[in-house]
């Protein structure tokens, strides 16, 4: 995949592959993401992976023709990142679950979008018939994008998640097939 070049008002990011140089600074950048929103399923320091588990977790990606791991990049800085991760198993060959994460300072200039557009580029180039996520039933902007493009709701896991609030909520289910 091309490394894509976006400018959004006056910010200027790269989307790219992402590298086993980037283990170190994708940890800190993941931990945060994790501390700035309840979207995500973890709570701040939860399923930490540590540079080394993400060199590993790279490097797995870039071996797998179903598998994609990108970062976004801003005056070398990661602000973001997103991962297909594709099955080993032949019957789930065909399809990929796509998880997106950007620090909230760049919320709003369209970084988790063409995350999104690049990993369906790729999806479509690769074979892959169905991209898969789950988002949780209080995101309605990113469930509004995922809708825009393409992607339709399979399912409802009711009361899946338990938020700082004590409320249960539920995650839906979405795909899109190419």
């Amino acid at each position: 995949m091309e490394d894509c070049t976006c400018v959004v008002r006056d910010l200027s990011y790269v989307v790219r592959v992402a590298q086993e140089a980037d283990a170190q600074a994708l940890s800190q950048v993941r931990l945060q993401i994790d501390g700035e929103t309840e979207y995500l399923d973890r709570e701040p320091g939860e399923g930490y992976l540590s540079e080394a588990d993400l060199e590993e977790l790279i490097n797995r990606d870039r071996a797998k023709p179903n598998r994609l791991f990108l970062v976004a990049e801003s005056k070398g800085a990661i602000i973001g990142f997103s991962r297909c991760a594709g099955s080993d198993l032949i019957r789930l060959s065909h399809q990929v679950e796509f998880g997106v994460g950007v620090l909230k300072d760049y919320w709003g200039y369209r970084v988790g979008k063409e995350l999104l557009q690049q990993s369906i580029r790729w999806a479509e180039g690769n074979g892959m018939l169905k991209i898969t996520l789950r988002v949780l039933e209080t995101n309605e902007k990113a469930m509004e994008m995922y809708q825009r493009f393409g992607f339709e709701v399979e399912g409802v896991l009711k009361k899946d998640k338990r938020l700082s609030d004590g409320n249960y909520y539920s995650t839906i289910l979405m795909a899109r097939f190419t």
